[in-house]
């Protein structure tokens, strides 16, 4: 009997408490241990799973076999590297890194060791189970929108990084041609909470963001256009409107990688690990395309 491979959080905010609670119901996988800097918050997250809590990243580490970093953004590079030199293949939630060199370092280091990385980009798998990312013509443009209200959460990156980078993933998985040029702005005078931005591809793809961490209530929408019609979806309501000859699944919200994204990523990261899938729903490769971009938005928007 194969025995279960032991999975470790580091971080034990909102979204650790979500993939802490993965690792406890999926077969296969325990919960080992919670990695946090106040003790308190790593205990209350792991022990009623089952769990231990750690604030010592060496003895974390020897507690477990797979390591997902749900920390702040600008401690991913870190931790990441330091589990894949322990040998544990991660799953890093998005950004994979803060800065493309960093996230170049993750890659070559999890390549030299042999490990997987994934990277926690959930609409993937949302868009995957609607069908759309099996559409076989490239897109002509594409809109999409991510308002939510202010939030404590990912204050330490931009909305660049923490909202429009979801969108970019997206545009980038639904066409084959590279990005060319960026343009950005943005009102913001600090960290950016609000921004828009066009990408422009080489085969004449335009895609279209607009981001915004101030917004009165939560609206995430995207319009694909394709030649032979659109698709035009709202990711709150979870439908959508096909005008495409391409069938597209209208109850995907109720199977269960639509029910439960986080949980068919962590499950997709875990079966790459045991050899049973080819790679995670996002590997490491995608996570720094989606990057790359992002970060020209920064600079375009005068925020590097």
């Amino acid at each position: 009997m194969v025995e279960s491979l032991r999975g470790g959080v580091i971080g034990a905010g909102v979204f650790g408490g979500y993939h802490a609670r993965q690792y406890a119901r999926l077969d296969g996988v325990v919960l080992s241990a919670v990695l946090d800097p106040h003790p308190e918050r790593a205990a209350q997250v792991a022990l009623p799973l089952g769990g231990r809590a750690f604030n010592d990243l060496g003895a974390f580490l020897d507690a477990v076999d797979v390591v997902t970093i749900a920390s702040p953004a600008v401690h991913h590079a870190p931790q990441a590297l330091a589990a894949i030199g322990a040998g544990k293949a991660v799953y890093v939630e998005k950004p994979l890194a803060v800065t493309l060199a960093d996230a170049a370092a993750i890659r070559q280091a999890a390549e030299g060791r042999g490990l997987i990385v994934a990277c926690g980009h959930q609409e993937r798998v949302v868009s995957r189970a609607m069908g759309l990312l099996d559409i076989p013509e490239q897109p002509i443009r594409l809109e999409a929108l991510r308002h939510g209200p202010p939030s404590d959460r990912s204050r330490d990156v931009s909305s660049v990084l923490d909202l429009m980078i979801h969108d970019i993933d997206l545009a980038l998985a639904l066409s084959d041609a590279q990005p060319t040029a960026v343009t950005a702005n943005t009102a913001a005078t600090g960290i950016i909470d609000t921004a828009r931005a066009e990408v422009r591809f080489d085969d004449g793809y335009i895609a279209s963001f607009d981001v915004s961490r101030q917004a009165s209530e939560r609206r995430r929408t995207m319009k694909v256009v394709y030649p032979s019609g659109e698709v035009e979806i709202d990711f709150v309501a979870r439908t959508f409107r096909n005008t495409t000859p391409f069938a597209l699944d209208p109850a995907f919200a109720e199977t269960p990688a639509g029910r439960d994204p986080l949980g068919a990523s962590v499950e997709a990261f875990l079966d790459a690990v045991r050899g049973a899938a080819p790679r995670p729903v996002v590997t490491a490769e995608e996570a720094i395309a989606a990057l790359d971009v992002a970060l020209q938005v920064e600079t375009a928007a005068g925020r590097a």
